[in-house]
């Protein structure tokens, strides 16, 4: 190659180069604001679940002092019907969705026989 055609090359290299890198930097500001959404939605999550189980506590020491059972099957299989509902409607997989509410209903359950006991 002849270096007229040499330099050109190197030019059109470090230009598709530049390219590559301020699309990487567009790619990762894209990045970075999915990536703040997703941090913003992950600490209402929290939040809400800490807001929920305020409320399952007073509803475990309710049950507690009335002697009521720690479960109730009808209330929760009414709760997952209603979450694959909810679930459907926003496009989100029921399975997914009753798999989810099926682990915290599992957790209340053992804060609420863990406060039967110590009452």
């Amino acid at each position: 190659m002849k270096s007229g055609h040499i330099r050109l090359h190197l030019v059109h290299e470090v230009l598709k180069s530049k390219q590559v890198q301020l699309g990487q930097r567009k790619m990762d500001e894209k990045l970075k604001q999915y990536r703040e959404s997703i941090n913003n939605i992950d600490a209402a999550l929290v939040f809400m679940l800490a807001e929920r189980f305020k409320v399952t506590q007073a509803v475990g020491e309710y049950k507690a002092k009335n002697s009521l059972p720690p479960a109730d099957g009808a209330r929760e299989q009414e709760q997952i019907a209603r979450l694959r509902q909810l679930a459907s409607d926003a496009n989100l997989d029921p399975e997914f969705s009753e798999k989810f509410l099926r682990f915290i209903i599992d957790e209340v359950i053992r804060h609420h026989e863990r406060i039967r006991s110590e009452g």
